[in-house]
């Protein structure tokens, strides 16, 4: 891998991980949004709090690039799990997630491709 491809990856993950974190900032400081959309699907409101720290480790260990292989697949998993919270076809902005979430799930699972270990020879 060249010293450009590693910036790449480095500025895809930063990138990445400023998502899961201003999500975190996000829940943490109005949490309302989403606790509407957990109480839609008739899910606890207090389920907000485990997505938050979720969030925030998650991004955090992109940023210091810790476990990235592990870390880029259970954000594809969770991305493409809380996609249905923003299923919601009569909902313009809602389905614009719901896209989006899809997208960053394929990015997550580009990025556990791209961070695996070179194999020998």
């Amino acid at each position: 891998m060249t010293r450009a491809d590693r910036a790449l990856l480095v500025a895809a993950r930063l990138l990445i991980a400023a998502l899961f974190l201003g999500g975190a900032v996000q829940k943490a400081l109005s949490p309302a949004g989403t606790q509407e959309l957990l109480a839609m699907r008739g899910l606890p409101l207090w389920l907000i709090w485990p997505a938050l720290g979720y969030n925030a480790a998650a991004g955090l260990a992109l940023v210091l690039g810790l476990a990235l292989r592990p870390v880029a697949l259970s954000l594809a998993a969770y991305c493409a799990a809380t996609s249905v919270f923003h299923l919601q076809p009569d909902d313009p902005w809602q389905m614009t997630i719901f896209v989006k979430n899809w997208a960053i799930s394929g990015g997550c699972l580009a990025l556990a491709v791209a961070v695996r270990p070179a194999r020998p020879g």
